[in-house]
């Protein structure tokens, strides 16, 4: 990779690339910048990962971070293992060691790890183990508890299982309504993508009273204008594979949860999901990006101009980051949902005045108002 592509006044400060012999390890973790406190990101384990994808996913979690309000920088790791090396669990464990050993010199005054892609709470546990300090990284299990403040049976790792990006997904959603004064009760919704984010995200905004009317899955879209019942529709999905096998509903190719006649949808899965090719035939009027990357930042400006609020990934779902700095400081789960909420709601509400006031899309106003939190910390 060109680094100097890519450097400039924010970072990345360092770039370190892991080597084990032994285990055969090649790892690179990248910390982009440090002005606001360590550098907070996950591990991901793929065949393909770069330096260059963990630069930009580094960047993210700057900004991510600093909108947020959180005493963290921004970093990212990767390990590139393959298929074989993410199914076998010695050989995995034996790679997340060996990574966690070799960043001892900067975990976690420098970095603080997380999960991403192929790693959970029990990697998590495999590298804070190797690391010897509580605070190397979160998203461990919840029995996982810091010997200076962990008693008996109390959770204190909060795992990412406990739906906190879904949850904050759910609000941010109600403060964009809100902020164009549309009644969430009644709200019609669609959400591509039943994992973690969206399963959670479902789930509360129906608490909330909106009306889900179309969910989707690798398998195809469920969609019904009365509206789907989560807790049914999920058990179904447990016990089936899939949400196309929920009834009553009609049974839709994926690419149409796009274009459904909706208030509000949540492209919650997948990166590239409205594009080109299907950006005009958005009916939505919010668009809240519970994905990263779901769209590129041109069509949210084409979007924005026909009048669609697009909540910028970054903003919309900084849950899970917020639960890692509720984690990191020993906080239970019940005060990690209140911060999630508090800082969630707030800072949607910050950005979408802010880019109305500015008349720019909220990703600008997102990203300026990022800037000027970590500029004012820029070391000289």
């Amino acid at each position: 990779m060109e680094l100097e592509n890519f450097a400039d006044e924010f970072g990345p400060e360092y770039v370190i690339e892991v080597y084990d012999k032994k285990v055969g390890l090649k790892g690179v973790l990248v910390i982009d910048n440090t002005n606001l406190g360590p550098g907070k990101g996950g591990i991901r384990m793929t065949p393909t990962v770069d330096v260059t994808e963990v630069f930009r996913l580094a960047r993210t979690m700057t900004w991510k971070n600093a909108l947020a309000g959180l005493p963290f920088g921004g970093a990212k790791a990767g390990i590139k293992a393959s298929p074989e090396d993410i199914k076998n669990k010695e050989r995995k464990k034996a790679l997340i060691q060996a990574f966690s050993k070799a960043l001892k010199p900067v975990v976690p005054k420098l970095y603080i790890a997380g999960p991403d892609i192929n790693t959970g709470e029990e990697e998590m546990k495999w590298f804070f183990e190797a690391n010897g300090n509580w605070r190397a990284c979160t998203g461990k299990p919840a029995n996982v508890c810091m010997k200076l403040f962990g008693k008996g049976g109390e959770k204190c790792g909060i795992p990412h299982e406990y739906g906190s990006t879904g949850f904050g997904v759910a609000h941010a959603t109600v403060a964009a309504a809100n902020h164009i004064g549309l009644d969430i009760n009644g709200a019609a919704v669609a959400i591509e993508g039943f994992g973690n984010v969206g399963t959670f995200a479902s789930k509360h905004l129906s608490d909330f009273g909106a009306k889900i009317i179309a969910v989707s899955d690798s398998k195809g879209v469920i969609y019904n204008e009365d509206g789907l019942d989560t807790k049914k529709l999920y058990n179904i999905k447990q016990r089936t594979g899939s949400v196309v096998n929920y009834k009553p509903g009609k049974v839709l190719p994926n690419k149409e949860i796009f274009e459904l006649p909706v208030d509000i949808l949540i492209p919650g899965a997948l990166p590239d999901v409205i594009t080109k090719d299907n950006f005009d035939k958005v009916k939505a009027k919010i668009v809240v990006e519970a994905a990263n990357i779901p769209t590129t930042p041109e069509l949210e400006e084409i979007m924005h101009k026909k009048g669609i609020l697009v909540v910028p990934d970054f903003v919309a779902n900084a849950g899970g980051v917020i639960s890692s700095y509720a984690e990191y400081r020993g906080y239970n789960p019940k005060k990690m949902f209140e911060l999630v909420e508090q800082k969630i709601k707030r800072n949607v509400k910050i950005v979408l005045e802010r880019a109305e006031k500015e008349n720019v899309k909220p990703r600008d106003a997102a990203l300026k108002i990022a800037k000027e939190r970590v500029g004012k910390k820029l070391k000289h």
